[in-house]
């Protein structure tokens, strides 16, 4: 179903981000790739709502730098480059200090 039909219907968006519990010593780097993620589809407020971190948190900073050299380190034609330009620009925008 699109996305406009879900709006008219008066529905709620809904994305599913796997992430793992909270207390997980890999949720801060899988919740800084739900937020990047979601940043590629305009959907940044679910990925927020879903792990409780803000856009642009610095907390995250070290997971978002170690997937963007990643990506950077494959040949370019396997780049993302909307992914590359999300995390730079997360990299970029002032955050809140932990989660949000």
């Amino acid at each position: 179903m699109s996305r406009a039909f879900v709006k008219e219907d008066g529905g709620e968006e809904h994305r599913n981000f796997a992430l793992p519990h909270p207390d997980d010593p890999e949720y801060d780097a899988a919740a800084a790739f739900a937020l990047l993620d979601a940043a590629r589809d305009g959907q940044v407020h679910l990925a927020e709502r879903a792990t409780g971190y803000r856009w642009g948190a610095p907390i995250l900073h070290k997971h978002v730098q170690r997937m963007l050299d990643d990506e950077l380190a494959r040949p370019m034609a396997q780049q993302d480059d909307r992914f590359i330009r999300v995390a730079r620009r997360f990299l970029r925008e002032p955050g809140e200090p932990g989660a949000g």
